[in-house]
């Protein structure tokens, strides 16, 4: 990993957790306890973070942009989350993306779909974001449709939130909604280190027809301080192979399906929105599609209701 990529890894983990110690970052990121000083000193002069006795807490300076989402900590996992989700979007799909390093990824792969970059009258795919990175992101492409929700903007997320965003998307419906979290518990399901960023991604889920959590596997297991919601919301969690197999029964019982996208392999194409191309079978079973998947035997009335 170069140095660069290494502090933008250093940074999202310091953006998950608020606080790391030398040794901890170190072992996360495969360097020495050496060269994570000197990268925590680097970032502290940059006024990225600041230094405590043996570690690193957040500055009080949010992350510049680019900074806080170039590819860094584990980017091929998120890449293969993203190529999976993608996947279940159609041509005309109106899709649902909250904030997040995981929801990034999916709109640049949608972005350079090839099918949503034809020429034509009318856009080929509708965005909702509360994202101001990813509504930058895709301003630029003409064909497809951005509509950013209002909001205030939280300084490390760069996600709008509060009663402005809330009252855009109590007025909207969409066919999916691809929503992040810090952390993915069976029990607890998704959760988020804020409140309010909590509150928009759990409305975000409920105006979706369907609504899949994405994380990369690190997150999965861990519980983060608000909840954003399980199987009452979600029906589908899409993860890398990461995930053991007992942790994908565990979300199966509960009523969520999981997909653990493989890193490598080819590609299965565009998905026809009713999940062909990735496949759903029994629990740790490959398909044919570069995932694996563990479906559960339903879900809850209330997510059943949904729409």
């Amino acid at each position: 990993m170069k140095r660069h990529e290494r502090m933008n890894a250093l940074l999202e983990l310091l953006g998950d957790r608020g606080r790391v110690d030398v040794e901890e970052a170190a072992a996360e990121l495969a360097v020495s306890a050496a060269t994570m000083r000197r990268d925590m000193d680097a970032l502290a002069e940059q006024q990225l973070l600041v230094r405590t006795r043996g570690g690193a807490v957040l500055s009080s300076v949010a992350y510049d942009l680019p900074i806080r989402y170039k590819h860094g900590h584990r980017s091929a996992e998120k890449e293969a989350v993203a190529k999976a989700a993608a996947r279940l979007v159609e041509r005309g799909h109106v899709v649902g993306l909250s904030g997040g390093t995981t929801t990034t990824a999916i709109a640049r792969v949608l972005a350079t779909r090839p099918d949503f970059a034809e020429a034509g009258p009318q856009p080929h795919l509708t965005i909702v974001t509360n994202s101001l990175n990813i509504a930058n992101e895709l301003a630029v492409r003409p064909q497809i449709k951005i509509v950013l929700t209002g909001g205030v903007a939280h300084s490390r997320s760069y996600e709008l939130v509060g009663p402005f965003s809330e009252l855009v998307l109590q007025q909207i419906s969409v066919d999916l909604a691809f929503i992040g979290a810090n952390g993915v518990d069976p029990v607890m399901g998704a959760t988020v280190h804020d409140e309010a960023e909590a509150r928009i991604n759990r409305l975000m889920a409920e105006r979706a027809q369907r609504a899949v959590v994405v994380a990369d596997s690190s997150k999965v297991g861990a519980r983060c301080f608000a909840r954003v919601g399980d199987a009452d919301v979600f029906d589908t969690l899409i993860t890398d192979e990461g995930v053991s197999e007992e942790t994908r029964r565990e979300f199966a019982e509960r009523g969520l399906k999981v997909v653990a996208a493989r890193l490598s392999g080819p590609e299965s194409g565009r998905g026809d929105g009713s999940g062909n191309g990735v496949e759903v079978g029994a629990a740790g079973s490959e398909s044919g599609s570069g995932s694996r998947t563990s479906s559960g035997s339903g879900r809850g009335q209330a997510a059943a209701d949904r729409g």
